[in-house]
């Protein structure tokens, strides 16, 4: 048995630790069976919105006669736009995959990992252990136990990342950020889409103003079957054939693919975390306290498979204090204005709480609300159904939360970010001048619409 002094489960955020140990001097394994990077890199976030960019410059040449400009006649080379991505990211993966293995203290184990016993993890034919050990592991796709599903060929969004042809129609089981994301890459590329979804609206964890906005915008673009469940998947010939049902009465999708986007579901199984005493909760992720120790001393978790938020930004974020926590003093994880964004279109970003959840936790807030359309540069652009939301308590005149559905939304929501992290008032957003008439006049506005 091999003795490390630290070994990191996966090849994601858990990098950030590995290197910065291998600098310190001390001998480190690394532990990951798919290609360096994790789940970003090789199957999420960079990829996607590569191809998601191709996706947004073809919606703007086939919205291009509003502004005067006539583009009739473009054609669409997906192979080329799936390659684009595929290249970028296989080339910063090996890249990685060279730099570690040319590090002399770094052990790049690449397989899968397995715990045998306490701290002892076989890799391949060989065990390995540490006195500190990070398992950042991550997650993968869920899928649901649908009759049928398990006897066909679907798609989840890795296999949807990587195809070779543009499918003529799609139908999406699931109504989360994934599936708005692929809905836009594809359908903006001219697949016909069907989305189905149980709730009463897609992005249902996104505020109650911006998933029924988004949902209505959706709506006039796609088939969106919303409050329907598929309770059965088949095929006919080489068409897959979806039963979905509302109220006890069923309907048939039939399409040349289907995508199966479900959600996300813990790897801790995999590892076999329970033989090394670490204890999961309910929904598989690891649990671990407010330092992301998990209950066996000198094993931490972070990213994904933690289960606290399901981001690169916040796995990086976590890999910064574990790595402090591991070699100097404790620290609790700071959470603080942990944003997101969905890069559909339109796009979608937040920060701190919905107005639901404000209800339900009977805090006194006001509302501040400014559509893009009233604005200079939303003129310009013609975006009618963009609008900015924040959320103040009407006390203290700090931001609670702020959501923001329409053009460059991700971008748009950075001031309230760094407001909300320094600790600052609302009044930070007014009294800062904004430059007229770019788009980020519509934040302020929202502030100076609030009604005290």
């Amino acid at each position: 048995m091999k003795k490390y002094d630290l070994i990191v489960i996966g090849a994601g955020s858990g990098l950030n630790i590995s290197s910065a140990a291998a600098d310190m001097g001390l001998k480190v394994a690394v532990v990951e069976k798919g290609p360096m990077g994790g789940t970003c890199l090789n199957r999420g976030c960079i990829p996607s919105k590569i191809i998601i960019h191709s996706a947004d410059v073809a919606e703007t040449i086939k919205n291009s006669g509003k502004f005067g400009i006539n583009s009739k006649g473009y054609g669409i080379n997906f192979k080329k736009i799936i390659d684009r991505a595929s290249k970028t990211v296989d080339k910063d993966a090996r890249d990685i995959e060279k730099a570690l293995k040319a590090d002399k203290n770094t052990a790049l184990y690449k397989t899968e990992g397995k715990f045998i016993g306490l701290k002892k993890l076989k890799v391949g034919k060989e065990i390995i252990t540490a006195n500190k050990i990070v398992i950042a592991a991550g997650t993968r796709p869920f899928i649901p136990p649908i009759e049928g599903l398990d006897k066909v060929d679907y798609w989840t969004s890795k296999e949807a990342l990587r195809l070779k042809k543009l499918p003529k129609s799609l139908t999406i089981i699931g109504g989360g950020y994934i599936s708005a994301e692929l809905a836009h890459f594809f359908g903006s590329l001219g697949s016909k889409i069907t989305i189905i979804q149980r709730n009463p609206n897609l992005i249902p964890n996104e505020d109650e103003e911006i998933k029924k906005k988004f949902t209505e915008i959706f709506r006039k673009k796609y088939n969106i079957l919303t409050e329907h469940t598929a309770m059965k998947v088949s095929k006919k010939g080489k068409n897959f054939v979806v039963e979905a049902e509302k109220n006890g009465k069923r309907k048939k999708i039939v399409s040349e693919q289907l995508l199966v986007a479900t959600g996300r579901i813990s790897n801790a199984d995999i590892l076999d975390v329970k033989n090394t005493g670490i204890k999961t909760n309910k929904r598989g992720y690891i649990n671990s306290n407010e330092f992301l120790e998990t209950n066996v001393k000198g094993i931490w978790t972070l990213g994904d498979i933690a289960g606290k938020f399901f981001f690169k930004h916040s796995a990086n974020l976590e890999s910064e204090y574990v790595f402090t926590n591991l070699f100097y003093k404790k620290t609790k994880v700071n959470y603080d204005a942990m944003p997101h964004a969905i890069f559909s279109s339109p796009q979608v970003a937040g920060v701190g709480l919905t107005e639901q959840e404000l209800r339900k936790r009977k805090t006194k807030y006001s509302i501040g609300k400014y559509k893009y359309i009233d604005s200079g540069m939303g003129a310009a652009l013609d975006d009618k159904e963009g609008f900015v939301k924040i959320l103040v308590d009407s006390r203290t005149k700090k931001i609670l939360g702020c959501h923001i559905l329409g053009t460059d939304a991700s971008t748009l929501i950075h001031e309230v970010i760094v407001a909300m992290k320094a600790g600052l008032d609302v009044s930070s957003l007014n009294n800062a001048v904004h430059i007229h008439p770019a788009l980020s006049e519509v934040v302020q506005r929202a502030v100076n619409s609030i009604q005290w």
